[in-house]
């Protein structure tokens, strides 16, 4: 090869990477202008779970927690999946179904670790993304702080549309009329129920659509998203629901939810269950949940709901619908069950007895 030949490959290479070079930047532009929408999307999704009504009765299950930790961003509404979709669909229109997939899940692992209150400040970050910092105001029920920073990693959409509300005052979580109750299903669907009493009094077909549309502090003749000056002030001294626990009590509710535990992982991670198993299952560990919400609030029926949990255990488990993976347990478990039984067989039966007793 004379030094001509050699020129010439050489200037053909440098063509080549310089095409590469074009073709990946252009593949990164692309990748990130789309990453930008798909962004943006996000962040009108939570402005709408906020701001319309029949969304917010989903999204308010999220708010309710008046306590900030990484679990809080565990805390979802059941129906949340239902509603998702009408946000995520457009999106199939101009985002590749694998760029959607890496954002969705980088999102869901962002927004985890920025619910926390150990993390204060994160200097110039605090400029461009949405910390900790931001987001506890997001969670914040003081009127100054409601209906701010929707953002989910970036916080420059807030910033650009006017929401952004930096934290200054002592945030108090919650929601700004707090249900204070750990019952599952009260929790869950309390606020569709208050949503039904305002269409039912609501007068006409456009205040009707409204309550479903507007704000969740919207009434006929206020604004759209309502008055700020509805919004109950606080003071910075208010404490989270908490109701006084015997410590026997606290130790037996917390048993009994890593017991369920073991049974939602298998139902998880087990692909060749039946149809009929996995509704047991889910039956069961909702009934659980809801029999220690009763138990946490030590009200007149818990021990009657809690026999009946105890004994539905020992039944699921006697047919096969409640499988250990540790051989084990199941005779340790059959002997904690039965003593439950007994213990709260008797409570029930001092509870009707009283009951009885009142009512003459």
């Amino acid at each position: 090869m004379n030094q001509e030949q050699l020129l010439g490959f050489l200037v053909k290479e440098r063509q080549k990477q310089g095409e590469n070079l074009q073709a990946v930047l252009k593949a990164n532009q692309d990748l990130w202008d789309r990453s930008q929408k798909q962004a943006r999307q996000q962040h009108d999704e939570l402005v709408m779970a906020m701001e319309v009504n029949f969304i917010w009765a989903t999204h308010q299950v999220h708010h309710g927690a008046e306590n900030y930790n990484l679990s809080i961003a565990l805390r979802l509404p059941i129906l949340q999946r239902y509603i998702l979709w009408v946000f995520y669909l457009p999106l199939a229109l101009f985002i590749p179904v694998p760029v959607f997939f890496a954002c969705f899940q980088f999102n869901l692992l962002y927004q985890f670790g920025i619910h926390t209150e150990i993390i204060d400040n994160l200097g110039p970050l605090e400029l461009i993304l949405n910390t900790p910092s931001h987001h506890r105001v997001h969670h914040g029920r003081n009127p100054y702080y409601v209906d701010s920073n929707f953002g989910g990693i970036l916080i420059i959409w807030d910033k650009l549309f006017g929401t952004f509300v930096p934290e200054k005052e002592t945030v108090i979580f919650g929601l700004i009329h707090p249900i204070n109750t750990f019952e599952l299903f009260k929790v869950q669907f309390h606020y569709y129920g208050h949503m039904w009493n305002s269409l039912r009094n609501s007068p006409g077909v456009c205040n009707k659509l409204s309550v479903l549309f507007k704000g969740p502090r919207w009434s006929p003749g206020k604004p759209r998203l309502g008055l700020r000056e509805d919004i109950p002030p606080v003071t910075g001294n208010e404490l989270p629901y908490n109701p006084k626990m015997p410590v026997c009590l606290q130790v037996y509710t917390v048993l009994h939810v890593f017991i369920i535990m073991e049974c939602f992982m298998d139902l998880f991670f087990n692909k060749m269950l039946s149809q009929i198993t996995i509704l047991l299952r889910i039956a069961y560990i909702i009934l659980t949940l809801t029999s220690m919400g009763f138990l946490m609030e030590q009200r007149p029926k818990a021990a009657i709901l809690e026999t009946a949990r105890c004994s539905s255990f020992l039944i699921l488990q006697q047919y096969g619908y409640l499988p250990t993976n540790f051989t084990y347990l199941v005779l340790i478990y059959e002997i904690l069950f039965w003593i439950c039984i007994a213990f709260w067989g008797a409570q029930s039966i001092k509870q009707v007895v009283r009951d009885k007793v009142k009512q003459h």
